[in-house]
């Protein structure tokens, strides 16, 4: 899942170098946190939000077919200007 998700991410952006999946296992299910560069956010959510509900529908279904839970979170990585 963290490479499929990691793909389609990396061909919305436009700096793919900064994309990071991260995918963590828990008793409740799977977390994948997307982090993204600081102007590529917009491109992830995409218009009204569309864009990351269906990454996150894709992501559950898949888990509901195998007996998990997904929860799909998006973080943008603030870059530090320097002092």
């Amino acid at each position: 899942m963290k490479e499929f998700i990691e793909y389609i991410i990396k061909n919305l952006v436009d700096t793919p170098e900064k994309v990071d999946v991260c995918c963590t296992d828990s008793e409740h299910g799977v977390l994948v946190r997307i982090k993204v560069g600081n102007g590529d956010v917009g491109k992830v959510v995409g218009r009204k939000g569309a864009t990351i509900n269906a990454i996150r529908t894709i992501a559950t279904t898949a888990g509901a077919r195998f007996g998990c839970r997904i929860r799909v979170e998006l973080d943008d990585q603030k870059e530090k200007e320097p002092v």
